[in-house]
């Protein structure tokens, strides 16, 4: 299994200077192919993140995917997740937005913060830290303020960053063997907030 990951998680990062013809010939085809792949990685996340048990109603209960603010990924993503399914749970995604109910975040087992919701990071991950939600951002300093996964670009391709901690304080179990391939991420502490940029 770890050799299949590794071999996924090579194919997921290769090169996004490299991206098939038909993206190329669109403006937007850096960001087609990037969120393609970070697509690709959700799916891959919820293989190796346990959540607990009490975190879904039944034991078919679907892994909901929530994205919060503008939606970089289009129809990627549910093609992704498309008739796929972990153990007996399917998957479902749903387009959020900022606003005073959170009850939607809640059903949430996964939650992308885009980009556009980088006013709101901090009372966000203030709300759902200690609910057993996967939060996956690509803010800078997403995960050192809480977030569980942050998606970085290094050289062209998608990496990512995991914050034990903040796995932990969520209740949620992270695989070994996807840890071996990220960059592990110590959360920041109030004082740290507090220095000077």
């Amino acid at each position: 299994m770890l050799r299949r990951l590794r071999i996924l998680i090579v194919a997921l990062s290769v090169s996004l200077s490299g991206t098939p013809q038909a993206f190329a010939q669109t403006p937007d085809s850096r960001d087609s192919s990037e969120y393609l792949i970070k697509a690709g990685f959700i799916y891959n996340f919820a293989k190796f993140v346990e959540w607990p048990s009490a975190a879904f109603a039944q034991p078919d209960s679907p892994i909901v995917i929530g994205i919060l603010g503008t939606d970089p990924f289009g129809a990627l993503i549910d093609q992704i997740v498309e008739n796929k399914k972990i153990g007996a749970r399917s998957f479902v995604v749903k387009r959020l937005k900022w606003g005073p109910d959170f009850r939607e975040l809640r059903d949430c087992k996964i939650l992308f913060v885009g980009a556009s919701e980088k006013a709101h990071i901090d009372e966000l991950l203030q709300i759902v830290k200690t609910l057993p939600i996967l939060t996956v951002g690509e803010t800078p300093g997403f995960a050192e303020r809480g977030g569980v996964i942050r998606f970085v670009l290094e050289d062209n391709r998608v990496r990512f960053e995991v914050n034990v901690e903040a796995a932990h304080q969520a209740d949620l179990t992270i695989s070994s063997r996807l840890l071996t391939l990220a960059r592990i991420i110590q959360q920041a502490t109030a004082a740290d907030t507090r220095k000077p940029g």
